[in-house]
Parts: C-alpha cells; sequence; structure tokens
C-alpha cells in the first residue's frame, strides 16, 4: 500500500510531474493507494482546481480514518522526535501509515524522515 501525504498528492494530480508518473505506474500495477483524512483535509485546504478535487474523490473515494491507535501512535512518534511545534499533522500521517503497513509517498522527506526509525518508508 502507498500512503500519500498531501503534497505528494497535489503533485501528482499536476500534469506532467514526476508524480503523476508514478501514481499512474501504482494504478497500472494494481498497487492500492490510499491517504488519511488528515493528509486530505490537508490537500482540501488548497488551493486546488475543481478539476484536481474530482480526481481526489475518485481516487481516494474514503480515505483512511484515524483510530485510537493513530492517536497514540502519533504521540509516542511527536515525544520521540523532539515535541517539533506544528508537527502534530505529520505525526498523524506518519502513524496511519505505520498502521496500515504503508510506504508514505511525500515530498516533504525532511519533515517525514525523522518518522523513518518508526516504520513508514518514504517514497
Amino acid at each position: 500500500m502507498i500512503h500519500f501525504d498531501a503534497n505528494f498528492l497535489v503533485a501528482a494530480l499536476a500534469e506532467n510531474t514526476d508524480a503523476a508518473a508514478l501514481l499512474d505506474g501504482w494504478v497500472e500495477k494494481g498497487d492500492e493507494v490510499a491517504i488519511s483524512t488528515v493528509a486530505y483535509a490537508e490537500f482540501l485546504c488548497g488551493p486546488l482546481s475543481a478539476d484536481a478535487e474530482t480526481e481526489s474523490d475518485s481516487l481516494f473515494p474514503e480515505p483512511i480514518p484515524l483510530i485510537p491507535q493513530d492517536a497514540k501512535k502519533a504521540a509516542e512518534l511527536f515525544n520521540a522526535t523532539g515535541r517539533r511545534s506544528r508537527s502534530l499533522s505529520d505525526c498523524l500521517i506518519a502513524a496511519t501509515a505505520i498502521r496500515l503497513g504503508a510506504s508514505l509517498a511525500t515530498y516533504d522527506r525532511d519533515d517525514f524522515v525523522r518518522f523513518a526509525a518508526h516504520g513508514p518508508r518514504l517514497l
């Protein structure tokens, strides 16, 4: 499974980008793609075109909801990686990917590399 961060989804829905080519390849191979409700909310904050919103709704008709296990893991990640202000949403996204055993597609590698030792493989 490949779990998307918001910034990767923005790039994947743009034409002629590396992210779009990766997404097309994953879909063609039958790889499962997913996004958490946290990353999806970040994506919807935009700016984005109506086409991008429609495409994202088609690609991710049911974003992965947070469960209590994700909250606990996110708190663990937050505390283990320096309690950085404004990093809670990244912790929640990473926690969801960890629960799913998913790789994480992101262009914010600097924000997520801190979590690599805890589980998600970064793409």
